[in-house]
């Protein structure tokens, strides 16, 4: 059919550029030169600067072959370093991949195996872990790159380049690698999904771009925000706040760990504004020692994710300045990509009037397409009821390329053209998403998803062991654990400490359960075990009445 505006109006570069984060940083650096772009310390960098050391870096990796397709991984707490791989990375043509550093190393080697890591980033804190996580490889080893820290007491350099020689060395000319296609990866994060089995996650510049600029509009960050890094980079990214605080000309201080004290000192020193975290980072602010409260404590914006907050934290960070917006989202989804957005008149409430409705996980972010509870079986969304449970799917350009080297689980995740979360939700009278139960496999300690299967498998391996079922238990300062329940084989004998121990030895600690409940597990007439029954005598959030 004849349509007169596709004549003669094709695409070309004065019309049509690929979206990337990477342009945040040129534009800043240009518009913002000497305006602060990174605290640490008492190191400090301009945006001009941070942009020169970024194309350094690049140019470096770019001169040791690294290029498209290539993958380049960071073993990195949030230090500058962390903050310009983002951006030297992907200058480059590469696709950054950001390591846990709470995993063991037979996890890690797995990632680096898996995603071909051709170089790893180290900080001297865990050169032992990742020296040893190399032994266990069994493809080609990356090249490693030490990143000293002054701010570090002890550590070793396992590599054979120092990150800062590198910058130097590289060529200040250098030209970015922007994406001759937007739908480029830019990102590798491993998730733990429903399985034991981790699966790898590529995003793309076009939803880097569109996430960070979204977090601008989800977080009320304005122009020249002051962000802590309360947040770890290696989590999906930082939600993509690297490149969010990029495009708005802000401050990042960067934070090497959670310290309660150090971070009432950099609000105060610093003139924070902004911060991001799991309850268990809030909760340790409420609780900290000669923590300011009313009209002592300084004004901090705040997002919150993980489980549902509970009221108490909800009102307790009001009672220390910080007033939080709850966001929702999944590592397939660049972290956040739906928030609780706040109503006209949801101030004037009570405290707890306003935390019941700030705890729903809300709507779709600003550029994100869709997020609703949908019937998986007929595909259509469930009735704005509150009542009628579906699964929680979202659908837009801020949603994952899908797993790498993982079509089966790319196409189960896609099916019927929206991306499944496996979480189990409802949508209430305002349109409002609300979640019912996180996926049945898993389990949110302190921001991090563990897999039950995960721990399940090394609870069956225990000799005593007939049949085992992990669950999430309530916890103050982590918003839940996991808690084993664990049926023993006849004539065999185990104690709490028994069970603990063992799963301490084949599991990193903060998947490891918390607790061991033991007796004859309740099973279907088939002998699947009703993990619904273990959540509710946990009291857990996630026990539902079928």
């Amino acid at each position: 059919m004849f349509n007169p505006y596709n004549i003669d109006l094709d695409k070309n570069p004065a019309n049509f550029q690929p979206l990337t984060p990477l342009s945040f940083l040129a534009r800043t650096a240009a518009v913002y030169p000497h305006l602060t772009s990174v605290i640490y310390e008492d190191r400090r960098f301009t945006w001009a600067e941070t942009y020169d050391r970024c194309r350094r870096l690049a140019s470096y990796l770019a001169a040791l072959g690294i290029k498209e397709g290539d993958t380049v991984a960071a073993m990195l707490p949030n230090v500058p370093a962390m903050h310009e791989l983002h951006f030297a990375v992907p200058m480059a043509g590469a696709v950054l991949n950001t390591l846990n550093l709470r995993l063991d190393a037979a996890s890690i080697a797995f990632q680096l195996d898996h995603g071909s890591a051709r170089i790893v980033f180290v900080d001297p804190e865990f050169s032992d872990l990742i020296a040893e996580a190399t032994t266990l490889m069994t493809e080609p080893k990356p090249l490693i790159f030490d990143v000293d820290d002054m701010a570090l007491d002890g550590g070793k350099r396992i590599g054979e380049v120092e990150y800062e020689t590198a910058i130097v060395q590289g060529n200040p000319q250098f030209v970015p690698r922007y994406p001759e296609d937007e739908w480029n990866a830019i990102a590798l994060s491993y998730t733990s999904g429903t399985t034991g089995n981790p699966k790898g996650v590529v995003t793309h510049h076009r939803g880097a771009y569109l996430n960070a600029v979204s977090n601008v509009l989800a977080a009320n960050l304005g122009r020249h925000p002051i962000y802590l890094w309360t947040l770890p980079m290696f989590h999906c990214n930082g939600w993509c706040f690297p490149w969010t605080i990029a495009v708005t000309a802000g401050i990042n201080v960067c934070l090497r760990r959670v310290d309660p004290a150090k971070i009432f000192d950099l609000i105060a020193e610093h003139g924070v504004t902004h911060m991001s975290g799991a309850p268990i980072v809030y909760n340790a602010l409420i609780n900290a020692p000669g923590a300011a409260r009313g009209n002592a404590a300084r004004s901090v914006h705040g997002l919150i994710a993980g489980a549902a907050p509970p009221v108490a934290v909800l009102a307790g960070a009001e009672s220390i300045g910080i007033k939080l917006t709850h966001v929702y989202g999944l590592t397939e989804v660049y972290g956040p990509a739906a928030f609780c957005a706040a109503q006209p008149g949801w101030d004037d409430l009570s405290a707890d009037g306003r935390a019941q409705l700030t705890r729903r996980q809300g709507v779709p972010y600003p550029l994100q397409e869709a997020v609703t509870v949908i019937d998986p079986e007929t595909m259509q969304p469930v009735p704005r009821d509150g009542e009628t449970i579906g699964e929680v799917m979202f659908r837009g350009n801020i949603v994952m390329k899908g797993y790498l080297r993982n079509a089966n689980a790319t196409r189960d995740a896609f099916a019927g053209g929206w991306f499944h979360t496996g979480d189990l939700g409802v949508v209430d009278e305002d349109g409002y998403v609300i979640i019912k139960d996180r996926s049945k496999d898993i389990i949110i300690s302190g921001g991090e998803n563990i897999s039950s299967v995960e721990v399940e498998d090394v609870l069956y391996k225990h000799p005593a062991v007939l049949f085992a079922a992990v669950v999430a238990k309530p916890d103050p300062k982590w918003g839940e654990v996991p808690c084993a329940f664990v049926e023993l084989k006849p004539g065999t004998t185990a104690t709490e400490a028994d069970i603990l121990g063992y799963c301490r030895e084949h599991l990193p600690g903060f998947k490891s359960p918390k607790a061991v409940v033991f007796g004859e597990l309740p099973k279907t007439s088939t002998g699947k075990i009703q993990k619904f029954v273990l959540r509710g005598k946990v009291g857990s959030a996630k026990a539902i009445s079928a």
